[in-house]
């Protein structure tokens, strides 16, 4: 039979090569180093954000997770420590190994006050967020490995500080899919553009792309600017959908003759996603639909807009919400610590505030989990001027991975409560330590999964958010 010529034919790649050399063999080393393709609970791939169901029935089916960027100050929010303003100008009795060189005692400059019927203790800082302490968790004893951002924020956010891993949103998407098929199943919001580390925040890493976090710079407000291209100005929708029809059965025989590359498929579902998004995602990022009552108790800023937008995503069943305060580290404050953490509280608080009393007055806290926190906290004695660090002022505070805080509230958690605790100064846990990866190990668990059986095999190996450690804290669950 003649054969007639093929332009695709001549061009090989890698895998191809691997195929058609060595009888194959080659191939065949390959994919037991690849692993199987099957996800663990069975994921179909041509639906890979459907609903699942995780190993258990969780108590949250959704989450949002308000980083507060930079690492905010444990002793000036939400775990007070009276014996600063004893010691306050003294150097105080606690070895510190900090990353800078820090001087005296330096009390909180705001006043805590004890809120709900539990009385926990908050900074004057947030009482928007202190009228839900009952709904709170408030983890006082977590604890890091490292005071670098860098490292911080990649153990916090995807369980590694060093190596690629999958984000914790990729994670729980890859697990429970999505609610809403037109809308991305894991959205991060950061202002004015990319965090420390960027995109690997948010990253799928060896997950397929389509577990990966969508970032949004919400610093645009209009919708078409917020989500390029969100609009076909040219072309009826009937046409579009003729036209992304023939593109897939063309990118589908493409990727067969490619073994299904993962960055592949990822493009082909990232296009069947951006069209589907022209249905919905107009209307979810509109806030003018929203009445301007409820726009001015979510308060008229970047924090404000992007946790009003949060609500409306998680309302329409998107799985995960990152929300980020600010770009760069906006609470890394070494110094004018008083004045930066009185403007970044007001920023939030309000937001977060209105954020918890609409989901719990429509019925979706119970099943939300809220988390607030940054990558560690900061010292409770003042930092001293060092190149770089500061501008030469002696009113700030140094990184602190030893002991910081961390609140959770709905989605099944144990309201009204403080678990842990810092020594009398702030400095370290000392009581119920928590570490990142048990905070992540707790987290799958109100989602209802166990950490150590989801897993994705790469290279080998079953990977796991938690990697080989992390243990649920069962007191944080109600």
């Amino acid at each position: 039979m003649h054969h007639v010529p093929r332009a695709e034919d001549f061009f090989l790649t890698r895998r191809d090569f691997l195929h058609r050399c060595g009888v194959g063999f080659g191939a065949l080393g390959f994919a037991a180093l690849a692993g199987p393709r099957a996800f663990a609970g069975g994921v179909d791939m041509n639906q890979p954000l459907a609903p699942r169901a995780p190993h258990f029935p969780g108590k949250a089916k959704r989450v949002i997770h308000i980083f507060a960027n930079g690492g905010p100050s444990q002793v000036d929010t939400f775990d007070p420590k009276p014996a600063l303003d004893q010691w306050h100008g003294k150097p105080i009795p606690l070895d510190l190994k900090t990353e800078r060189k820090t001087g005296a005692a330096f009390r909180s400059p705001f006043a805590f006050q004890k809120y709900g019927r539990s009385g926990i203790e908050v900074s004057e800082l947030f009482p928007h967020v202190a009228a839900h302490v009952d709904e709170m968790a408030i983890i006082r004893s977590m604890h890091a490995d490292v005071p670098n951002h860098e490292p911080s924020l990649m153990l916090m956010n995807c369980g590694d500080a060093r190596l690629p891993r999958p984000s914790m949103g990729s994670w729980i998407t890859y697990g429970l899919g999505s609610e809403n098929q037109n809308l991305p199943g894991f959205i991060a919001m950061c202002p004015g553009g990319y965090p420390i580390q960027e995109s690997q925040n948010w990253q799928s890493a060896f997950l397929p792309g389509i577990y990966q976090g969508n970032y949004l710079n919400t610093a645009n407000t209009e919708v078409d600017r917020l989500i390029e291209h969100i609009r076909n100005h040219a072309t009826s929708q009937a046409d579009q959908r003729a036209q992304l029809d023939l593109l897939k059965k063309l990118n589908a025989a493409h990727a067969a003759r490619r073994q299904h590359d993962a960055q592949l498929e990822a493009r082909i579902q990232s296009y069947e996603l951006a069209y589907r998004m022209q249905l919905e995602a107009t209307d979810a990022f509109d806030l003018a639909k929203e009445s301007a009552a409820t726009r001015a108790r979510y308060g008229d800023t970047r924090q404000g807009r992007q946790i009003l937008i949060a609500r409306r995503l998680l309302e329409r069943g998107v799985r995960v919400v990152q929300v980020w305060h600010g770009e760069g580290q906006p609470w890394d404050n070494h110094d004018d610590l008083e004045i930066n953490h009185r403007r970044l509280a007001k920023e939030s608080d309000q937001a977060i505030g209105a954020l918890l009393t609409d989901l719990k007055q429509s019925g979706l806290l119970e099943e939300t989990l809220v988390i607030w926190g940054g990558e560690f906290g900061r010292t409770p004695v003042v930092e001293l001027p060092t190149a770089g660090a500061n501008a030469g002022k002696v009113n700030g505070r140094d990184h602190n991975h030893h002991g910081f805080t961390m609140w959770m509230a709905g989605g099944g958690v144990r309201g009204g409560y403080v678990h842990g605790a810092t020594d009398e100064f702030g400095f370290k846990a000392v009581d119920k330590r928590v570490h990142v990866h048990d905070l992540h190990a707790t987290i799958l668990a109100l989602l209802g999964f166990d950490h150590e059986k989801l897993t994705y095999r790469y290279a080998g190996r079953d990977y796991r958010l938690t990697d080989v450690h992390g243990k649920v804290v069962k007191e944080l669950i109600a």
